[in-house]
C-alpha cells in the first residue's frame, strides 16, 4: 500500500513541472504529422527526457517530496493543440480524431435546459463571462490556461482506440529508472480521465455516453501499462468539477450531479479489475489563473469523488477560493483504506507558502481524518504555471512542511 503513512507526512506533487528549456526546444522541433497534432518522436527527445525525468525526480526527492512524478515530461504538445501535457498528450495516443479549423474562441455559445446538461464554448464560461474586462484585458494577470498556441480542438470522427502502448510504456520505464536511482520507494504517473479527455466535439459516436465510455476503454490500456510498472497512477479529472462552469446558464445541482454521474462510473468502468491501491484521483476546478467565483462547492460533489475506485483523492485545498472546505472533512466519513492528498501549496500565485503555514494546513487535515491519511501536495501542476525558480521555492517549503509536520504528529 503505497498511501498510508507510517512514520511520517509523505508529499507529493499534482503532475507537471518545469521543463528544462534543452527539453522544450527538442519538443517544438519535433515534426508534426499529416493529422495536424500528432508529433514524431526522435532519439534526441528520448535521450533529452530520460534524462530530465532522472534530474527532476532528484531534484523533488532532495527537496523532501517522497512520491516524485515524472513531471508529465514524456507527454509532449503539438503547436497547433497545446492545451498542456496533462490533455493535449492524450490525442496523440488514440486513433479517431481529425483536426478541425475552428478556433476555440470562435465557437458558438451552446445552451443547457433543465434536464438536458451541454458543456459550451469556453469563452462562453460563466466565469469567462462574468469577468470579461479582465479576461480580456492583457496586463489583468489573468492566464486561461488553454495554451498559449491553442487554436483548435481534436474533433473524434472514428473509433476511440488507444495507439500510445510504446509512448506509455516508455514513460513508465523513465520513471522506473529514475526513482530507483533516487532510492524512492513509489513514483507516480498522470493519465487522462475518460469524462475530460472526452471534452471534444464527436461527430462519431451516437450519444455523449457511449463517447465517453469509448475513451474509458482506450485509456484503460494506458492505466494499465502505469500500474503493470509497480507505478501509482494518477488520474487527472478536472471535469468532475470544472465542467460546471463551462454549464451556461447555471444548472440544478441535481441535474449536474446526474450529468457527472456517467462519468464516475465511465472512469470505474476503466478501472475494473486493475489494483486500484495504487491510484489516486485528482480533482481541480481548473488550473487557469482567474477569479473561480462560479467553481461549485466541493460539499456537493465529494460524494462522487469518494465513489471513485481509488485508494487516494487529491484535491485542491490551498487556493484562496477553496481552502476553507477543508472543514468539510470533519462531517464526511473517508472510507477505511483511504487516504487524501489535499493541495497544501498554491500554483496560483507567485507568493511562496511559509514551511509553517503549510505545517498548519497539514495538521488541519491530520486532524480530522488522521495523520496516516494525510499525504501533502500541491493543488495543481506546476508547470507553466509559474517561473521554475519559484516552483523550486514553492516544493521547498512544501518538503519542509512535511518535515515540520512529521516532527510534531509522529
Amino acid at each position: 500500500m503505497p498511501f498510508e503513512n507510517t512514520d511520517r507526512i509523505q508529499a507529493t506533487t499534482a503532475g507537471s513541472l518545469p521543463r528544462t528549456p534543452e527539453l522544450i526546444a527538442a519538443n517544438a522541433a519535433r515534426p508534426v504529422a499529416a493529422d495536424g497534432f500528432t508529433l514524431e518522436t526522435t532519439d534526441e527527445v528520448r535521450a533529452l527526457t530520460s534524462a530530465a525525468v532522472d534530474d527532476v525526480v532528484a531534484r523533488q526527492t532532495a527537496l523532501g517530496i517522497t512520491q516524485p512524478g515524472d513531471g508529465e515530461f514524456g507527454k509532449a504538445m503539438s503547436n497547433s493543440v497545446d492545451y498542456g501535457a496533462w490533455w493535449g498528450y492524450s490525442f496523440q495516443r488514440v486513433s479517431g480524431l481529425s483536426l478541425t479549423d475552428e478556433n476555440i474562441f470562435s465557437q458558438q455559445p451552446v445552451r443547457s435546459t433543465p434536464g438536458n446538461i451541454r458543456l459550451t464554448s469556453f469563452p462562453d464560461r460563466r466565469d469567462w463571462t462574468i469577468f470579461h474586462d479582465a479576461y480580456t484585458d492583457p496586463e489583468s494577470g489573468i492566464g486561461t490556461g488553454t495554451g498559449k498556441n491553442a487554436t483548435a480542438f481534436p474533433t473524434t470522427t472514428g473509433p476511440i482506440t488507444y495507439t500510445g502502448h510504446e509512448a506509455a510504456a516508455t514513460d513508465a520505464a523513465n520513471l522506473k529508472h529514475a526513482v530507483e536511482a533516487a532510492g524512492v520507494d513509489n513514483g507516480f504517473i498522470t493519465a487522462l480521465s475518460p469524462g475530460s479527455a472526452a471534452r471534444i466535439a464527436n461527430e462519431y459516436y451516437a450519444t455523449e455516453e457511449e463517447h465517453i465510455w469509448a475513451w474509458a476503454d482506450a485509456l484503460r490500456e494506458e492505466y494499465t501499462t502505469v500500474l503493470d510498472a509497480g507505478l501509482v497512477l494518477q488520474i487527472d479529472d478536472p471535469s468532475i468539477a470544472e465542467n460546471w462552469d463551462q454549464i451556461n446558464p447555471e444548472p440544478s445541482i441535481e441535474d449536474y450531479r446526474a450529468f457527472t454521474r456517467i462519468r464516475v462510473e465511465a472512469l470505474n468502468h476503466a478501472l475494473r479489475g486493475l489494483d486500484t491501491s495504487r491510484v489516486r484521483f485528482h480533482l481541480c476546478w481548473g488550473s487557469w489563473h482567474g477569479p473561480h467565483t462560479t467553481d461549485i462547492e466541493l460539499r456537493h460533489i465529494v460524494d462522487l469523488m469518494l465513489d471513485i475506485d481509488a485508494g487516494a483523492y487529491s484535491f485542491e485545498a490551498a487556493n484562496a477560493r477553496h481552502e476553507h472546505e477543508w472543514a468539510l472533512w470533519q462531517d464526511v466519513t473517508l472510507p477505511d483504506g483511504k487516504v487524501i492528498v489535499p493541495g497544501v501549496v498554491s500554483h496560483a500565485t507567485n507568493v511562496v507558502e511559509h514551511p509553517d503555514l503549510v505545517t498548519q494546513r497539514i495538521e488541519r487535515f491530520a486532524s480530522v481524518v488522521g495523520r496516516e491519511r494525510v499525504i501533502a501536495s500541491t493543488d495543481c501542476g506546476l508547470g507553466g504555471r509559474v517561473h521554475p525558480q519559484i516552483a523550486a521555492a514553492k516544493l521547498e517549503s512544501l518538503g519542509e512542511g512535511a518535515r515540520r509536520a512529521s516532527a510534531k504528529l509522529f
